[in-house]
């Protein structure tokens, strides 16, 4: 997926945020959009417990409720109908646009990458206003090393330890954020360098880091 809007500057570093749960909390849109899922189809969907398990790809979630031959089926009918269903409920998080906005300021860039369709992920970030360099979707875990790398990611934000697990395969610095699933320890046992509360938190650490002069981009070499 291509910048979000174009710019002509070089970044002096790139942080790499994830969406569900990190920027938005995504769970009333979620939660609705598997309401509609299930009178779609009749299937019997534990929202709740799903609801727990915000992260991984939708087709993993899925498995847990339909067939594997219907699981496809189910992801599409999902995605169609998330835009009039998942937008609107679903605010940003605390902190989230000025996080994203402090990277810009300080002279980075800003890369979302995130395991939800792109085409649903940028309805939310246009919707909240959240203005990143960069999006890139339908990525998870390891697999965001691909992005992460590409577009030169120091710093990766998440708050799953599938989070964790894409900054070190990119050799980026992990910052977790405990705003979804997972407990500080975990995200600490996964490998995260920083744990933060949330991203209220992010633009003073961001700061603190750019000011103690270590080179961002060798943080973990």
């Amino acid at each position: 997926m291509g910048p979000m809007s174009p710019t002509a500057r070089t970044p002096r570093f790139t942080v790499g945020f994830d969406l569900d749960l990190t920027l938005v909390d995504s769970r009333p849109g979620i939660r609705a959009a598997y309401e509609t899922l299930a009178a779609a189809t009749g299937a019997a969907i534990d929202i709740d417990l799903a609801l727990s398990r915000i992260g991984p790809p939708l087709e993993q979630e899925l498995a847990h409720w339909f067939p594997a031959d219907r699981v496809a089926e189910a992801a599409a009918l999902y995605v169609a109908a998330y835009p009039d269903h998942g937008i609107a409920p679903s605010p940003a998080l605390p902190g989230a646009r000025e996080a994203v906005a402090t990277v810009r300021e300080l002279g980075g860039q800003a890369v979302v990458v995130t395991a939800k369709n792109a085409t649903n992920a940028r309805l939310h970030l246009d919707h909240l206003r959240i203005e990143p360099d960069v999006l890139v979707g339908s990525l998870w875990a390891e697999g965001k090393a691909v992005a992460l790398r590409e577009h030169g990611a120091d710093v990766y934000v998440g708050d799953h330890v599938g989070d964790v697990r894409g900054a070190r395969a990119a050799g980026a610095l992990s910052v977790g954020v405990t705003t979804g699933p997972c407990a500080a320890d975990e995200l600490r046992a996964a490998g995260a360098d920083v744990v933060l509360a949330g991203l209220t938190d992010f633009p003073e650490w961001l700061r603190g880091y750019l000011a103690a002069g270590e080179p961002v981009a060798e943080a973990r070499a």
